[in-house]
C-alpha cells in the first residue's frame, strides 16, 4: 500500500510526458511541411545569435520594463525546473528532499527558488496589470480579440498558481520540520515561506502534512498540465525560441532570395550564343511555382517563425503601415500563418496522414492582398522581433505569388514594371525622350 503513491505518480507522469510526445511530433510534422532550405551557412554566428538572443534575451531589453519582467520569469522558469527534478524523483522513489544531502548548497538552492518565485509573481502581476488595466494598445488589435487574449491571460494565472502552490508547499513543510514531524527532516532554507508558516500553526499535524501533500500534488501535476497547454498556446516559444533563433536569418536583412527559374531566363536572355527562336527542352522539369499562396509553399524556417510567435506585438507597434492606419498586422501575419498550419494539419490528422485539398489556402481566406500590398519592406517588424521571427519574408512569397502567378498587383506597380520592360526605367518616357526635360526654358 506504500507505493501506491508512486505508482499513481508514475503513471500520471509517464501520461504527461507521453501526450506532450504526441504533440511534439504533430508540431515537427507539420513544420515539415514546408519547403527545405539550406541551414549549413554562417554555423558560428548562428551560435552566436541562438546564446545572445534566447539564452541572454538581449532584444528583450530593448524595452527596459517589459524586457526586465520577462528576465524575471525566465530566469525563475530555468531555475525552478531544479526543484522539478527533485520533485519527479521524490514521487518515484518515495523519498522527500532528495536533494538535501547537498547542505549548505541546498538551503542556497531553496532559498534562491522561494525568491525567484515571489518576483515571478510580482512579474506576473505586472504583466496581468499592463495586459488588463493599463491596457497598453499593442494588445488591443483586432487580432488579439477571443482566444489570442484568453490565453495571454491564462497562462498568467497559470504561472501564478504554480508559484503560489510551491510557496504553500514549502511553508508546509517548514512547519513540518519546526514541529520535529517525522519524514520531514529539516533541510533547506526558506526566505519566503517561512513568513507563511505561522499561519499554520493552530492546524493539526495530519492537516498541516494534507496541506503540503495537496500543495505538492497539484503543483506537479500543474506543472505536467502546462507542459502539453504549450502546443496550444503562444508560450510554445518556451521551447521553440532556441532553434528558431539558430536557424534565423544571417544574411543582410536587405537581401532577398533570387529564383533559380527566374535567374536562368535572365542568363539566357543576355547570352548572345543563344537561340531565342529553340524550341523548350521536352525533359525539362517544369518551373516550380512562384511565391506562396498556402502554407506548403512557405520555407519550414518560415512555418518554424509562426510557431514561435509570442504575440508580443512589438513588430506591429513598430510597423509604419498599420501606425498609419493600414490593415498589416506584421503579427497578424504570423498568427494567421500558424492558424492556416494548424487546420491543414487537422486535416492531416483527419485523413490518415494525407492532406486533403479543402477549398481554402492562406492567401485569400486568411491574409488579404491589401494587408500585403501596405507593407513598405522597411524591416521593422524584423529588426523588432525579441527572437528573431521574420514576417516580411512570407509577405514577400506571397507578394511574389501574386505578381507573377496571378498577375494581381497594384496599377501602379503594373505600370511601373510595364515601363520597366519597354523603356528600361521606371517612368513613362522613351529612351529617345529622356533628356528632354533639359531644353525645357
Amino acid at each position: 500500500m506504500d507505493y501506491i503513491p508512486n505508482i499513481l505518480f508514475a503513471i500520471l507522469l509517464v501520461t504527461g510526458i507521453a501526450f506532450f510526445t504526441k504533440n511534439v511530433k504533430k508540431l515537427i510534422r507539420n513544420i515539415k511541411l514546408g519547403k527545405s532550405v539550406d541551414t549549413s551557412d554562417h554555423t558560428s554566428q548562428r551560435w552566436k545569435n541562438m546564446i545572445a538572443i534566447a539564452l541572454g534575451q538581449s532584444k528583450m531589453v530593448v524595452r527596459p520594463i517589459a524586457g526586465f519582467l520577462h528576465i524575471i520569469v525566465y530566469v525563475g522558469f530555468i531555475i525552478i525546473n531544479i526543484e522539478v527534478l527533485e520533485i519527479i524523483l521524490d514521487g518515484l522513489l518515495g523519498t522527500h528532499r532528495l536533494f538535501a544531502f547537498l547542505g549548505g548548497f541546498y538551503s542556497f538552492l531553496i532559498g534562491s527558488f522561494e525568491i525567484l518565485a515571489l518576483l515571478v509573481i510580482v512579474a506576473v502581476f505586472l504583466f496581468w496589470v499592463r495586459r488588463n488595466i493599463i491596457k497598453l494598445k499593442r494588445f488591443l488589435n483586432p487580432e488579439m480579440a477571443g482566444w489570442p487574449k484568453k490565453d495571454g491571460n491564462l497562462i498568467l494565472y497559470i504561472e501564478f498558481v504554480l508559484m503560489v502552490l510551491f510557496l504553500t508547499m514549502n511553508a508546509a513543510d517548514y512547519q513540518l520540520q519546526q514541529m520535529d514531524v517525522a519524514h520531514y527532516t529539516k533541510a533547506g532554507a526558506f526566505p519566503v515561506s517561512q513568513f507563511i508558516a505561522p499561519l499554520f500553526q493552530d492546524m493539526s499535524v495530519s492537516s498541516i502534512i494534507i496541506l503540503e501533500r495537496a500543495a505538492w500534488w497539484l503543483h506537479i501535476v500543474g506543472i505536467l498540465l502546462f507542459l502539453n497547454y504549450l502546443y496550444y498556446s503562444k508560450h510554445l516559444h518556451i521551447l521553440l525560441a532556441f532553434p528558431n533563433t539558430y536557424f534565423g536569418k544571417v544574411r543582410p536583412k536587405g537581401q532577398f532570395d533570387n529564383l533559380d527559374s527566374v535567374t536562368k531566363e535572365v542568363k539566357l536572355m543576355m547570352d548572345p550564343s543563344a537561340d531565342p527562336f529553340a524550341a523548350p527542352d521536352e525533359n525539362a522539369p517544369l518551373p516550380e511555382k512562384f511565391g506562396a499562396s498556402d502554407v506548403m509553399d512557405l520555407k519550414w524556417t518560415q512555418l518554424l517563425n509562426a510557431y514561435t510567435c509570442t504575440e508580443c506585438g512589438r513588430c506591429t507597434s513598430e510597423c509604419p503601415a498599420n501606425i498609419t492606419g493600414k490593415k498589416l498586422s506584421p503579427r497578424k501575419i504570423m498568427m494567421d500563418t500558424r492558424d492556416r498550419l494548424e487546420e491543414v494539419g487537422k486535416n492531416m490528422d483527419a485523413n490518415k496522414g494525407v492532406f486533403v485539398p479543402d477549398g481554402k489556402q492562406l492567401l485569400g481566406d486568411y491574409i488579404t492582398n491589401e494587408e500585403l500590398w501596405a507593407c513598405t519592406t522597411c524591416n521593422a517588424c524584423v529588426e523588432a522581433c525579441p527572437i528573431s521571427i521574420d514576417p516580411l519574408s512570407i509577405i514577400m512569397d506571397m507578394r511574389q505569388y501574386l505578381v507573377m502567378e496571378q498577375s494581381a498587383a497594384p496599377s501602379d506597380l503594373n505600370n511601373m514594371m510595364g515601363n520597366i520592360e519597354n523603356n528600361g526605367a521606371p517612368w513613362p518616357f522613351n529612351q529617345m525622350d529622356r533628356n528632354n526635360w533639359s531644353k525645357e526654358s
